[in-house]
């Protein structure tokens, strides 16, 4: 969940500072600095100090002050980093992270789909993806992600493992992240829509291996296309995941 407030501000300028490694691992700074160099209360500039301890960003200890921990101790599956990092020069390690945790989990997850998923989980996905269809065809760039977001968050937490579900947040901010940030290609690509369908199909068919073979042909399609587009020194990534 994105912070509001003026502390939430202060949080997402430092988190990029970090991801950027404009301030890096082992700096310690003073709660007086944030509030100088930011122009906010002691108040603002403490709140801002816990959400990133909660983070697990930064240690803070009396007369020690506010330490920077390694990047490796960092929540990385938080959301706020995930984005963080995509906006960095670190975006294309954070990319092929991404890419790599996604193919470890999807297709086990679309197996387990495809063997335990409720109904009404296997008809939510036919939905989706006929709708990111039709936005598709459209051109219309906001609903596809949209669809496509919800798409993946069904197909997780339809595999039945809450583990797996709570890494939909992983996948969404991914998503979510290549429409803000102008991350992806001027046209939608038809064969990743048609690839969407053939994973609902197959959950809806009871075909635990078709369902991972086809959620696998999404993830290295995608994949294969970021590390084209990075070759190309673009630094982006396409819609398709």
């Amino acid at each position: 969940m994105e912070l509001q407030g003026l502390h939430g501000q202060v949080v997402d300028r430092i988190g990029r500072s970090l991801a950027a490694d404009e301030i890096r691992a082992g700096e310690v700074l003073r709660l007086e600095d944030i509030q100088e160099r930011y122009g906010v209360s002691r108040t603002v500039a403490r709140e801002a100090v816990r959400v990133l301890e909660s983070q697990r960003v930064v240690t803070s200890r009396p007369r020690v002050g506010i330490t920077v921990r390694p990047r490796t101790e960092w929540n990385l599956y938080d959301p706020q980093i995930i984005r963080w990092r995509l906006a960095s020069p670190q975006r294309e390690t954070q990319l092929r992270e991404l890419a790599q945790l996604r193919a470890a989990v999807e297709p086990s997850a679309a197996a387990l789909a495809a063997s335990t998923a409720p109904p009404e989980a296997r008809t939510a996905l036919t939905t989706h993806a006929r709708t990111m269809a039709d936005a598709a065809r459209t051109g219309d760039h906001t609903a596809f992600v949209t669809a496509d977001t919800a798409f993946h968050r069904t197909l997780l937490t339809a595999s039945g493992n809450t583990m797996f579900a709570q890494l939909a947040e992983v996948t969404e901010e991914l998503l979510t992240s290549r429409h803000t940030l102008a991350l992806m290609p001027t046209d939608i690509d038809m064969t990743a829509v048609h690839r969407h369908e053939e994973v609902a199909e197959a959950v809806a068919a009871n075909h635990p291996s078709e369902a991972a073979h086809a959620v696998t042909r999404i993830i290295d399609a995608a994949h294969e296309e970021v590390e084209r587009l990075l070759e190309e020194g673009r630094g982006a990534c396409v819609y398709g995941g």
